[in-house]
């Protein structure tokens, strides 16, 4: 599977609990990538952040 590719959103997405779209409740297969792009920097790129902030202010 190619990185940033549909299937490698999806794919990290699940690995964060992200089963379903947060907004309309219906499943990550049913969009295209540029929706899934938006979700994953939205959702997990944010968690990433957070957890870096946090270690460096430790």
């Amino acid at each position: 599977m190619h990185k940033y590719s549909k299937g490698w959103f999806v794919k990290q997405l699940r690995d964060h609990g992200i089963l379903v779209h947060p907004q309309f409740k219906s499943h990550l297969g049913n969009y295209k990538e540029s929706e899934l792009r938006n979700l994953y920097y939205r959702y997990v790129e944010k968690e990433t952040e957070t957890e870096t902030l946090d270690s460096e202010q430790k």
